[in-house]
């Protein structure tokens, strides 16, 4: 039997607020268990949560980049559920009025050589509290509550169930965490927490209409994870209905170790968690002139980006997208831009794509964090645009630069001139050079003139080994053709 994958996610991501979101304390992580946890964090009696402005704020700004409808009303609920991390017996939540409804997420997903454009429906986004955290520490025999994280704010996003493969969940929560962290919502660190994705998984036989019973995969915080548990769970599910067995709804823990998934309890429906408006917050109210206030502070949006880099500095749509896929990326590429000159901005592109994005990816950093600076790399460009050095020396030289730390912006020309690589230009000296190597290969020289191309590309490796790799390729073509042609 043929099966289709069904597949829907719930991202939480954490807003990057100076304090919680109901109460003034520190959302600062890695400060010792239980110093950032006030008496709102900690539910004793007669305390009342205030709702924190710029955790709103956050919410406006992803719904306005995502194009989802902003409620000018929204209700604050309490989900009543019993955890030791959780101090009030209940998490405050959205519900039935949730701030933000709709909007959608589009990215680009590539299969077997092919791209396309694929969009993905939100279903809503809905502000709400974090839990604390159990700690099982082994050596003390016991496990331990920390609730610095209690009250952290949180705006979950939801799906509907458009996703149909592993690949295509890990391309969207991609997209996701770029655009938050684009717009400065969410820190977006996945080892601390601050974003993380439960994955609802079924599979129904192709051609049917009706969803099958689905399993959610809770508090996936790496894309490796969250598509090895999806793929995981595809499988269980299909091995089990194939076996005769049925999938019964359930809350399920991933194992990284074991690259397996396991339950953990059957799943709760909604009426299980007694939702009720809560009575200790009123309505949540947005306004159209609050609204236009958050909209004026935005950045401009990755989709408006990649529209004025294809129209402003002539690239394609794929570079385009890929140069937009963070902010930081994006910020690189202007610079080195604006540096280099315009005539160099395809060269650019494809010196970020290339060996800049291939040594950020051998060390597992972000462009930020490249030890060569824009500067720099635009003067490397420079240097091959004028002719001092080839593009082969200037892989080289940017090799040197990356290991060497140097934060100094004429670094190239030391580099060129300490090595002696500067490009040989000259053309009687080349024209010397040229003449050797074709006296000593007659048989390649033969062979070109026998119609044989490939003996060419021979003789010009000749001349740049003997120029040690600092002929002009351009001059070198241009003068063995010339010979030859005599």
């Amino acid at each position: 039997m043929q099966w289709e994958v069904v597949i829907g996610l719930e991202t939480h991501a954490q807003l990057s607020t100076e304090s919680k979101i109901f109460s003034g304390s520190s959302t600062h992580f890695g400060a010792e268990p239980n110093t950032q946890a006030s008496p709102v964090d900690l539910a004793l009696p007669g305390v009342l949560p205030v709702m924190n402005r710029g955790a709103v704020e956050k919410a406006i700004q992803f719904g306005l980049a995502i194009d989802a409808d902003i409620a000018p009303v929204s209700v604050f609920a309490r989900k009543n559920y019993f955890y030791p991390d959780l101090p009030k017996g209940y998490q405050i939540s959205q519900f039935e009025k949730p701030v933000l409804a709709g909007g959608k997420i589009s990215f680009m997903l590539e299969e077997d050589g092919k791209q396309e454009i694929k969009t993905v429906q939100l279903t809503r986004a809905h502000l709400e509290e974090d839990a604390g955290k159990s700690l099982h520490e082994d050596y003390l025999d016991m496990s331990g509550i920390d609730l610095n994280r209690a009250g952290t704010p949180l705006l979950e996003i939801v799906t509907e169930p458009d996703i149909r493969s592993a690949a295509e969940a890990v391309a969207y929560a991609k997209t996701l965490h770029s655009l938050v962290t684009w717009l400065g919502v969410c820190d977006g660190n996945m080892q601390e927490g601050s974003f993380r994705c439960d994955a609802n998984v079924s599979v129904r036989p192709k051609g049917q209409d009706k969803l099958g019973t689905r399993c959610e995969i809770k508090n996936l915080n790496s894309f490796r994870n969250l598509e090895d548990a999806i793929n995981y769970e595809v499988q269980r599910q299909i091995e089990l209905i194939e076996s005769g067995g049925e999938v019964v709804q359930a809350t399920r823990l991933y194992d990284p170790d074991r690259r397996e998934t396991r339950e953990m309890r059957t799943k709760e429906d909604s009426q299980d968690y007694r939702y009720f408006p809560d009575p200790d917050l009123p309505p949540l109210v947005i306004s159209p002139e609050w609204v236009e206030k958050v909209k004026g502070g935005m950045p401009e949006l990755p989709e408006a980006m990649r529209e004025r880099f294809i129209r402003d500095y002539g690239l394609s749509e794929y570079d385009a997208s890929v140069l937009t896929q963070s902010k930081a990326m994006a910020d690189y590429y202007e610079k080195l831009v604006a540096t280099a000159g315009m005539p160099l901005a395809k060269q650019s592109a494809n010196w970020l794509m290339g060996d800049v994005s291939s040594a950020l990816n051998r060390e597992n950093i972000d462009v930020d964090q490249a030890p060569v600076t824009a500067e720099q790399l635009s003067l490397l460009m420079t240097r091959i645009s004028d002719g001092t050095i080839s593009n082969k020396i200037a892989k080289e030289i940017f090799s040197d630069m990356w290991n060497a730390r140097s934060s100094e912006a004429d670094s190239v020309d030391k580099i060129i001139e300490s090595k002696g690589l500067k490009q040989i230009s000259d053309t009687s000296e080349l024209e010397k050079i040229v003449n050797e190597v074709l006296a000593a290969n007659q048989k390649s020289v033969e062979e070109f003139r026998a119609g044989r191309d490939k003996a060419f590309n021979s003789l010009v490796g000749q001349v740049m080994k003997a120029t040690r790799g600092k002929g002009n390729p351009a001059q070198v073509n241009e003068l063995l053709r010339k010979k030859l042609a005599e």
